[in-house]
């Protein structure tokens, strides 16, 4: 990977990573593909690595009627048919989505994305979560989500099995030689017969290896599993980090970590999220900032942080401070820091709760075009980053502004390159095509 440029994506939630975006400006129907379209364009010409849509199974469990309202979860488009018809409209960008290994089966999500990165002609990237939300469990079956580490060791070998599945065809397999009536060759196919604690799959797949070998590995765990799980399998790995020294912290962890799994380091970036709003200058990007602020009502502030510290909060009010609080179930490094930001600062309840409905536990930065890139190219040289998932408060106006505005400067200095560099994803992220990890080890089909 080169050392001396960023690698930046764009993380497309919702209306814009700010509570409050979908009531700012031109914000679009999020069921409207060309709302989409626009963004993946927009990111295109700025010439971002990766356009990543989230995604959650269901609705998340937040408490009371006029919270609920004020939300704009309702408009999430399932991420690998829309980033299907994205690449109709794309040629360069890469295409990230998220896919839960909680509520999925190994086989399923390799065709998917296999499927994905054939059409994207190698531009596909799979974001691994595991499903930290009761909501979700309902939806499939189950009363309650499932515990924490067990979500993880699941996580680990679904993985294992997509990528063997990914290989279950070798390079060169599918011949397509007319004349002598050859579509494959059968030599070249190797079945699994996989069997583990969790998932007992056969193989192959009915779909010949993805155009990158294996699409790029995402993930964005911040406990001790979740690191671990990053460490071994992910190409990118997206993080919360709320200050630049906990931002060098994590970085060093995570690359100490893919060492010790015999990975080079350098072939797996780290990019914190950074919540972004620019402006011409200081005043107006404050200005911006309070009026957003204004358009997270009271109710959704509240019952946003139950939800992100999992626990009730009914017996406290907004001026209480934050009580002692059990670890959750769900997503833990979150509750972690929202604990520690509470503490360390001192915060009510109340002022906690906006804080932590606007912020989310990513970095936030709000200022002019220099003052965005001076931050990025401060953490960038300082080791607390490869680069940056970045986050507008508001969509699509708060990309625009990032490719119109921060790119040109980012550029110039050398920070961020000017053209695409390669075909693939991994072509532009510098990130070598995995060798066929079957290939000659296993029998094939027909022996």
């Amino acid at each position: 990977m080169n050392s001396r440029q960023m690698v930046l994506a764009t993380f497309i939630h919702n209306s814009g990573a700010h509570p409050g975006g979908w009531r700012y400006g031109n914000s679009a129907d999020q069921h409207d593909v060309d709302h989409y379209v626009r963004l993946a364009k927009t990111a295109e010409r700025g010439k971002l690595h990766c356009y990543f849509s989230g995604d959650q199974q269901g609705l998340p469990m937040i408490k009371g009627r006029d919270a609920y309202a004020a939300t704009d979860y309702a408009g999430k488009l399932e991420p690998t048919t829309l980033l299907a018809a994205l690449a109709m409209v794309t040629s360069d960008i890469g295409l990230i989505g998220t896919v839960s290994t909680t509520y999925n089966e190994p086989y399923a999500v390799a065709r998917r994305m296999a499927s994905l990165d054939h059409i994207t002609k190698g531009r596909a990237g799979w974001n691994v979560v595991t499903s930290a939300g009761n909501s979700e469990a309902r939806n499939f079956g189950h009363d309650r989500l499932m515990d924490h580490d067990l979500r993880y060791e699941r996580a680990e070998e679904f993985v294992d099995v997509v990528k063997a599945l990914w290989d279950s065809w070798e390079d060169g397999a599918v011949l397509r030689d007319k004349a002598a009536g050859r579509y494959f060759d059968p030599a070249k196919l190797r079945q699994m017969n996989h069997k583990g604690r969790f998932f007992k799959v056969a193989g192959p797949l009915n779909v010949g290896r993805p155009p990158q070998g294996h699409p790029v590995i995402v993930q964005a765990g911040g406990s001790g599993p979740g690191r671990a799980l990053s460490a071994r399998t992910a190409d990118l790995v997206f993080t919360a980090q709320s200050s630049k020294d906990k931002a060098i912290a994590f970085y060093d962890d995570m690359k100490a970590r893919a060492a010790t799994f015999g990975r080079d380091p350098a072939h797996m970036a780290v990019l914190p999220s950074v919540q972004l709003l620019v402006r011409s200058t200081e005043a107006e990007a404050r200005a911006a900032q309070e009026e957003l602020l204004h358009l997270i009502p009271d109710a959704l502030a509240w019952a946003t942080l139950q939800m992100q510290i999992g626990f009730d909060l009914s017996d406290y009010g907004p001026d209480d401070k934050m009580p002692d609080i059990p670890l959750t179930n769900g997503g833990q490094w979150v509750q972690q820091e929202l604990v520690r930001m509470a503490r360390a600062e001192d915060l009510t309840l109340g002022q906690l709760a906006k804080r932590a409905t606007v912020s989310r536990a990513s970095f936030s930065m709000a200022g002019t075009p220099e003052q965005v890139a001076d931050m990025m190219e401060d953490w960038f040289r300082a080791g607390a980053a490869d680069g940056f998932s970045l986050s507008p408060n508001y969509l699509p106006g708060g990309l625009e502004d990032f490719v119109d505005q921060v790119v040109p400067i980012l550029q110039k200095r050398g920070l961020f390159r000017t053209e695409y560099q390669g075909d693939t994803l991994r072509d532009n992220l510098g990130i070598p095509r995995p060798a066929n990890t079957l290939a000659g080890d296993e029998p094939d089909l027909w022996a």
